[in-house]
């Protein structure tokens, strides 16, 4: 995962359905979603932004799936990659996976499979490291998303996770709010700067108990510190 990123993840799907459904799915588990129609938007996505999960489509318009990414993998990305097509035979199957495919899964599909692999994928992108983070009385589970104080879960809202896992990926340092925006949201999402502080306020909030600041850096914008013991 790319440090001081939230979990953020590019669909290319021309079957637009299909797309919404896997858009609303995945945001309303707390990930920042993107969608291209056509694999020469796909690919000039990825060459452009950082992303942590590829949901691909190998029948794409103007660029194949499997161009894509042959593609991405030549620029040696380790990008996980769940390959999701209709086409469910054998040897599409082995083209995909031997393409650099990370996991297949055929259309139709039960959306609690799809999640539970998008988790599986997650996981495996984030084993240069440990999926938990751990930060003073406070813990947070990157695959799982969810923070727990002294082992009891905090209720936080899906924005407020994503701007707890980008701070807590930087602590020590100033997180630029120009940052902030760019990772709380998807292509034609906005989030505006006073939104981010409403955000930085209700999480500050939560975070008292725990002895966890949030310190303003002025002009800049803001600053995961541990509080005390």
């Amino acid at each position: 995962m790319i440090e001081g990123s939230a979990m953020r993840i590019l669909i290319a799907e021309d079957d637009a359905t299909i797309a919404f459904a896997l858009q609303c799915t995945l945001r309303q588990s707390g990930y920042a979603v993107d969608w291209v129609n056509n694999g020469r938007e796909a690919d000039a996505g990825l060459g452009a932004d950082d992303f942590d999960l590829l949901i691909l489509d190998l029948s794409l318009p103007e660029l194949s799936g499997i161009e894509v990414l042959k593609r991405l993998r030549t620029r040696n990305a380790r990008l996980p990659v769940l390959v999701l097509t209709a086409h469910d035979s054998v040897s599409d199957r082995v083209r995909g996976l031997d393409a650099g495919a990370d996991d297949y899964l055929a259309k139709p599909f039960e959306v609690a499979e799809l999640q539970a692999r998008v988790r599986a994928l997650m996981r495996r992108g984030a084993s240069g490291g440990s999926a938990l983070i751990k930060h003073g009385r406070l813990s947070y589970d990157q695959v799982g998303r969810a923070a727990d104080l002294d082992g009891a879960r905090l209720d936080l809202s899906a924005r407020e996770l994503n701007l707890l896992e980008v701070l807590l990926q930087r602590p020590g340092r100033p997180v630029h709010k120009d940052h902030l925006v760019r990772h709380l949201c998807g292509w034609g999402e906005e989030v505006s700067s006073n939104a981010i502080e409403v955000y930085v306020h209700r999480l500050r909030r939560k975070l008292e108990p725990a002895g966890v600041k949030i310190s303003t850096v002025r002009g800049v914008g803001y600053c995961l510190e541990a509080a005390t013991e």
